[in-house]
């Protein structure tokens, strides 16, 4: 079921807060990647990261600024095998100034949901538009356009707040909101706000996901050329170093030997330096040709490494996210074993539902879909009761502080994916002293127990 058409609720919001855009400006930022990560048969060594400034007036005339920042991620959001990485690139800074131009214009005060509902079908028409001017041999995909949205949608969530001197995750309620979610979902959540599947307060430590790509090196005798920046290189360092219970591991979905072969080594050098605590995500990238092979995963896992199985806490995207055209590949059984995620998938409410019906038992919460979709889709998962976690598009600086502030608002959430320590810390030094428990991990887990600032709580 898909949500209802939107009509702007302009007499309802009279009586409630309400922001009204004044200004959007936008710049991009380039960092290299301090190692290739690799994943889903792919390496990405660099990101462009959009930055995105809005000055927003509220009723009474008070002026609000607010930010939001996304790694553009096009090598995951809009896969490069139909061209280079930079036609998608370009295809997405494109359309990152043609949603500039989208959200400059438009003058109606309202909630962030309401602006964001509002945008969003001029926002995919632009999609689709640019797509065409280009001559893009694939047209730019819903899961792109969300991507590059979303750096918009959290600056107007952050202005919102700060227009009221509030954490954003405070004006979810009645009091805020101009209607209930069955508008922006369905009918399930008549009468439902969404302050009761968020929290007002945060979560004050989230268990950290450390990212194990495809081309990291497990060992110390997998270190062909050493970094020598200081951070660890290998594993077991990496484990050391930050205190590390949780693993999210990247597998290949193309060799089923090699993939558990990995799967039981990397068990192995993680019990070799901690014995006990360990939880893992398998992350497949959908490369998985079906559900079959996944099942035979499992199977040999749990046959070569019991207790490994054992640590395995969930499975992500393991098959094609075009689940429209891919509806033999049910999850049903596999979710018997560990619940089993969307991610690449999750593009609105209707893909949720074709997910659960499908057999897919859990969902990935991602800041880089925008702040509105993912307090949304954490209402619905709570609703359907489905398995729930935060990743990220290794995000680093105020996008991690926003992917984090996710975590620790929404109830019940198994942690929260932070791989751009690994990847891309350069990114990061401007905000460690800042926010230096989000960005210094000792025990594992990152300090969220400050995000609750006003707006997304990244500041000024």
């Amino acid at each position: 079921m898909a949500a209802a058409p939107f009509v702007f609720p302009q007499v309802r919001a009279v009586a409630k807060p309400a922001i009204r855009i004044e200004s959007v400006a936008i710049d991009f930022e380039e960092f290299r990647y301090r190692t290739p990560y690799v994943f889903g048969g792919r390496s990405v060594d660099r990101a462009t990261i959009l930055n995105v400034h809005v000055e927003a007036r509220s009723r009474d005339g008070r002026v609000a600024h607010g930010f939001g920042s996304m790694p553009l991620g096009n090598q995951w959001a809009f896969p490069p095998d139909a061209m280079p990485n930079e036609n998608t690139l370009g295809a997405m800074r494109r359309l990152a100034d043609r949603i500039h131009f989208i959200t400059g214009g438009f003058k109606e005060y309202g909630h962030p949901l309401d602006i964001n509902q509002a945008l969003e079908p001029d926002i995919l028409r632009a999609a689709a538009a640019v797509s065409k001017e280009l001559s893009l041999a694939a047209p730019i995909p819903k899961l792109a356009t969300l991507v590059t949205a979303s750096a918009f949608d959290a600056a107007i969530h952050d202005a919102y707040g700060k227009s009221l001197g509030l954490s954003c995750y405070e004006c979810y309620g009645e009091n805020q909101m101009s209607r209930d979610l069955a508008p922006y979902l369905n009918a399930d959540f008549r009468g439902e706000y969404l302050d009761r599947y968020v929290q007002r307060k945060p979560t004050p430590r989230i268990r950290l996901f450390h990212s194990v790509g495809a081309g990291d090196p497990i060992e110390q005798l997998d270190v062909r050329k050493p970094i020598g920046d200081g951070l660890p290189e290998d594993l077991p360092s990496w484990i050391a170093h930050d205190g590390l219970t949780r693993l999210k591991i990247k597998l290949n979905g193309a060799d089923l030997k090699e993939d558990v072969e990995r799967t039981v080594r990397i068990d192995r050098a993680a019990a070799a330096v901690r014995k006990t605590d360990w939880k893992y995500c398998l992350d497949f990238n959908e490369r998985c040709k079906n559900v079959a092979y996944l099942l035979d995963f499992l199977h040999q896992v749990k046959e070569r490494a019991p207790q490994g199985f054992e640590r395995i806490l969930y499975i992500e995207q393991p098959t094609r996210r075009d689940l429209k055209s891919d509806r033999a590949n049910v999850m049903h059984e596999a979710a018997k074993l560990r619940p089993v995620v969307i991610d690449e998938s999750l593009t609105d409410l209707e893909s949720l539902l074709l997910a659960r019906e499908m057999g897919y038992t859990g969902i990935a919460l991602k800041a880089c879909k925008g702040q509105s979709q993912a307090m949304l889709m954490a209402a619905a998962g709570q609703k359907y009761k489905m398995f729930l976690t935060v990743q990220d598009l290794t995000c680093p600086g105020a996008s991690l502080v926003h992917s984090a502030g996710i975590a620790a608002h929404v109830p019940g959430v198994a942690g929260l994916e932070a791989n751009s320590r690994q990847y891309m810390p350069a990114a990061n030094k401007p905000w460690e002293s800042r926010f230096p428990g989000l960005f210094r991990i000792t025990d594992g887990t990152l300090d969220t127990s400050r995000l609750s600032g006003p707006g997304l709580g990244v500041g000024p």
